[in-house]
C-alpha cells in the first residue's frame, strides 16, 4: 500500500516536469528528490516522505492553486524545500547530477 504512493509519483512526474520546465526555480531539487526516491539505498520512510512532497507538487489544486501565475508554486517550493532539508542525507550528488543532466538535455531538445 505504501509503495502505491511511489508508483503514483512515477506515473505523473515527468509529464509535470515537462509542463513546468523553465517556470519553477526549484525544479532541479524536485528532480533530485525523485531520483533519491528511486534509489534502492534510500530507506522506505524517506522514500515515502519524498513521495508525499512530490505528490503535492504533482497536484494542481493545493493550498495555492498552480494556475495562479507567479504565486501558484510558492507552496510547492516550500514543501520541496522542507523535504530537501529533512531528507538531505539521502540526496546524493549523483541524484543532483542526474537532475542537471536531465535539465540540460531537455533544454537542448527544446532548441531543436
Amino acid at each position: 500500500m505504501e509503495e502505491d504512493k511511489i508508483e503514483s509519483v512515477k506515473k505523473g512526474f515527468w509529464e509535470k516536469v515537462k509542463k513546468v520546465a523553465g517556470k519553477v526555480p526549484f525544479l532541479p531539487d524536485a528532480i533530485a528528490l525523485y531520483f533519491a526516491m528511486l534509489d534502492p539505498d534510500t530507506p522506505l520512510k524517506a522514500k515515502l516522505t519524498i513521495a508525499g512532497a512530490l505528490t503535492y507538487f504533482l497536484t494542481p489544486w493545493d493550498v495555492i492553486p498552480d494556475v495562479f501565475i507567479g504565486a501558484g508554486y510558492l507552496d510547492d517550493a516550500a514543501v520541496i524545500a522542507a523535504v530537501i532539508q529533512a531528507a538531505t542525507i539521502f540526496i546524493k550528488e549523483e541524484h543532483r547530477n542526474k537532475a542537471k543532466e536531465f535539465l540540460g538535455s531537455a533544454s537542448k531538445e527544446q532548441k531543436i
